[in-house]
């Protein structure tokens, strides 16, 4: 399949790309090293980050593994992508005339278990049509640490640390590839916060998803200045992680982050220790 003809992509898609660009970004890996270190060639990898190709779930696996991202998100989002990509997230058509119960036990017998195959299709459907959310809060609970050990030789130098952090982004700064989780939030609006903490760098941020446009996340500056904040601006980022600029933080020290819902749901805190 190809681009819409808008040159766009289907909301499905985009947001899985939105994703993958970014976990890339996190590893600070070249197209070229990118494929030196998977099992993909360098021109899958340009097709899979602009959208011409979906890429096949072994693909987000790895870049997943690259990034040191736990890969549950990644997969959910991979789902919704493939069932739009090859169609099975459709709406279904009119049902067919009825028929007797002799005709409905000869197909039966004729499909040789065809009724489960479309069983498992129609589920995949369901889940398309219940929309992102439903997947992102049955696999909230994969955002933890329990990842496979990111090889050394994937995680690339930081750019910054402690105070010349403040106020960089932990993707371009290369601070991401090997973080802590060190408290987790869930909002009363169903969005998903993290405090997150890079040793290598002595420096910590906020992240959210399953957020709403117009949602801001607050990072307490270490100077005590204004706080560093990210905003939801497009329903792409509302479905993706979205990250506060980075604050000092040495072993010690507290992180704390508010959430401000663009809806009435009140401010919501919660801090953690380095």
């Amino acid at each position: 399949m190809t681009p819409t003809p808008s040159g766009g992509l289907p909301p499905e898609r985009a947001r899985l790309v939105s994703v993958l660009r970014e976990l890339r970004t996190g590893t600070g890996l070249s197209l070229a090293a990118l494929a030196a270190k998977t099992t993909f060639s360098k021109s899958s990898w340009e097709r899979y980050l602009n959208g011409k190709t979906l890429p096949p779930s072994q693909a987000v696996r790895e870049l997943c593994r690259l990034a040191g991202e736990p890969e549950g998100r990644c997969l959910a989002l991979w789902e919704l992508a493939e069932a739009e990509w090859s169609g099975r997230g459709a709406p279904p058509r009119a049902d067919p005339p009825a028929t007797t119960e002799a005709e409905a036990g000869r197909a039966g017998r004729a499909g040789g278990g065809r009724g489960a195959v479309l069983a498992v299709i129609a589920s995949v459907c369901a889940l398309a049509a219940g929309g992102l959310s439903v997947a992102l809060v049955l696999l909230a609970g994969q955002s933890t640490d329990s990842r496979p050990a990111t090889p050394s030789s994937a995680v690339p130098s930081p750019r910054c640390r402690g105070a010349a952090c403040e106020g960089r982004s932990p993707m371009q700064m290369k601070c991401g590839t090997d973080p802590r989780t060190l408290a987790s939030h869930r909002t009363a609006g169903g969005a998903h916060l993290e405090l997150r903490h890079s040793a290598r760098c002595g420096a910590g941020w906020a992240r959210m998803w399953s957020t709403r446009i117009g949602d801001r996340l607050e990072l307490d500056a270490a100077d005590g200045g204004r706080p560093h904040t990210a905003r939801i601006t497009d329903g792409v980022a509302a479905q993706s992680y979205v990250y506060t600029p980075m604050t000092e933080a040495s072993p010690g020290a507290t992180i704390r982050a508010c959430f401000r819902p663009v809806r009435g749901e009140g401010r919501e805190c919660f801090d953690a220790g380095v």
